[in-house]
């Protein structure tokens, strides 16, 4: 064996080991090494002095425990006849660490959300710090309840440098951009469109309906390509914009020849876009966008004469619902913050939110308000208030976790005591006339019992004044009847007060409980002459309960429910 040979022999080994790799058992000149978990790794001592150990790489660099050289990197060597390099001081060792091993600390799993970063934890008394060893921390007391509000105003803010608009990468200025209106005389989109122009407007969207979807998504590609700063007030996924985009111009196109009828639709529509960030500058940004959109998909029908029939409708949609923005901001602001202070699992789905508003927040019994969560920006949901207004100025909600819902997914198994929601104005016409002291008639089924419940706190509070309240709670098991008993209680103390539960399995149901559906139920016990109904709850009970009701002898104009208004609020 050449000398060469023999000096490579006596080199000492130096071994790079990452995680996931196989760990080492045995080297040359050293004994079998401990085995090691692939959580940390322990090199083994060299049997000849060498060169110190390069120290760990941080945590977030790509995972390597143990900083050493291959067999083939380059080693100083000491000249011939000097003396070999001092080998540093050992430095004070945990118990559990034999002599002679290195301990490295684990390389944590990469984080699937942001974490805090809490406070240093202080060691555990009669333990010594060990350098390159975690200290053990003490148990932490616990942390008392802690309002966020100071730190709300930017949760979902939209505007330059807000969150959302950052994770899109779009560059925002700090100054407002220009007005969007195009300058110089007036143009047809001054004009109000004539009856020929709500023709024209109507047979061109029978011609883009085939392919109504892939024009929609068009007219936003157009948009953001053209106005990137307007992409931070849309949510990530689109599928349910270019739905209700499309279904939004059929009404306009229908009822524009109503101008009180369009207004009623447009005004609040209007109201709802301020809480996306809409400013009346940009709805002639969204007008070209919709002609150059329909321009491709409306076919050989296309002219100038359609173009200016959509230019004079869109330009009436605009002035419609930018009146109705500008009529509620000079009271109200786009939105409320609104802090958890309680949630309480009423079922495994159902969940009961109490929260506190940042202001003031007026709504009457029966209305609903669209809800945005921290989780999923730019996606709001209409949820009901299950009680009528409180001296302490708390809201409560109702939520049922639906298959494949983002946002009452999230408010059911996700929120706690401290988050931060966002809140829209109240809406619905779901509320009691206590001047017309007509009886009542109340159908809640599942979590639309929250709006019935909050309607007869509202009757309580102002006094029955000799009408009657006739209460069909419904749902399909006894374990979901989660708020009989306090209904029973308001019966209890109010002769006017009738609550009669409807179930569908008979099995484990209350005493006095009516087998069947609710609407089934309630046709029992006709006819309902001389009775208001308000209906709340799934879309198919609403939608049979108002046809059973009909029948039933309660007139088309005393029948309420907010599945229309709901719908184009969002959907849960």
């Amino acid at each position: 064996m050449g000398t060469r040979q023999l000096e490579r022999e006596s080199r000492p080994l130096r071994v790079r080991v990452g995680r996931g790799a196989a760990a080492v058992t045995a080297l040359p000149g050293a004994g079998a090494a401990p085995a090691t978990s692939s959580a940390s790794a322990i090199a083994p001592a060299p049997s000849t002095p060498s060169t110190p150990a390069a120290p760990a790489e941080p945590a977030d660099e790509p995972p390597t425990a143990v900083e050493q050289r291959e067999p083939s990197d380059p080693v100083e060597r000491p000249s011939a006849g000097s003396e070999p390099a001092p080998s540093p001081a050992p430095a004070p060792r945990a118990p559990s660490v034999p002599p002679g091993l290195t301990p490295v600390p684990a390389v944590p799993a990469k984080p699937t959300w942001a974490p805090t970063v809490p406070a240093p934890a202080p060691a555990v008394p009669g333990v010594p710090a060990v350098p390159g060893v975690p200290a053990v921390p003490a148990v932490p007391a616990p942390v008392p309840f802690e309002p966020l509000f100071r730190q709300a105003p930017a949760l979902n803010w939209v505007g330059p440098d807000d969150r959302w608009t950052m994770a899109w990468g779009v560059r925002t200025v700090p100054e407002p951009p220009p007005a969007l209106e195009p300058a110089g005389a007036p143009g047809p989109a001054d004009e109000p469109p004539s009856a020929e122009d709500l023709v024209l407007a109507r047979a061109c969207l029978a011609a883009v309906a085939p392919d109504a979807d892939r024009a929609m998504a068009h007219f936003h590609a157009l948009l953001f390509l053209r106005h990137p700063e307007l992409r931070a007030m849309f949510p990530a996924a689109m599928d349910e914009q270019r739905t209700r985009l499309f279904r939004a111009l059929r009404l306009c196109a229908a009822r524009a020849g109503d101008l009180e009828a369009l207004r009623g639709y447009l005004g609040p529509l209007g109201r709802r876009h301020r809480k996306y960030g809409a400013m009346t500058r940009h709805y002639a940004s969204v007008a070209d966008c919709l002609v150059a959109a329909l321009a491709r998909y409306g076919g050989s029908g296309w002219d100038e004469r359609t173009e200016a029939a959509w230019r004079r409708l869109l330009g009436l949609v605009s002035r419609l619902m930018a009146e109705g923005a500008e009529e509620e901001a000079r009271s109200a602001p786009p939105w409320w913050q609104a802090e958890v202070v309680e949630h309480r699992q009423a079922t495994r789905d159902v969940a009961v939110l109490t929260l506190r508003p940042d202001q003031a927040y007026p709504f009457r019994a029966g209305q609903w308000a669209a809800v945005e969560t921290p989780w999923w920006p730019r996606v709001w949901r209409p949820y009901s208030f299950a009680s009528a207004p409180r001296p302490d100025g708390l809201l409560t909600l109702h939520v049922k976790a639906v298959q494949a819902g983002w946002v009452s997914n999230a408010l059911v198994h996700r929120a706690r005591p401290g988050d931060v929601l966002r809140l829209g104005g109240a809406e619905g016409a779901m509320t009691v006339d206590h001047a017309a002291r007509e009886d009542l008639l109340l159908l809640g089924g599942g979590t639309g019992i929250g709006p019935i419940a909050a309607l007869v706190e509202e009757v309580a509070e102002r006094g029955a004044a000799g009408r009657r309240v006739e209460v069909f709670y419904g749902a399909r098991r006894a374990g979901e009847l989660y708020r009989l008993e306090e209904l029973r209680e308001l019966a209890a103390r109010h002769s006017w007060l009738t609550v009669r539960p409807v179930v569908s399995e008979s099995a484990g149901a209350p005493a006095g409980a009516l087998p069947g559906d609710l609407p089934d139920a309630v046709a029992r016990y006709a006819p309902w002459h001389g009775f208001a109904a308000y209906l709340s709850g799934p879309e198919a009970m609403v939608r049979s309960g108002a046809a059973v009701l009909r029948r039933c002898g309660v007139p088309e104009g005393s029948v309420r429910h907010d599945l229309a208004a709901r719908e184009d609020g969002g959907r849960s």
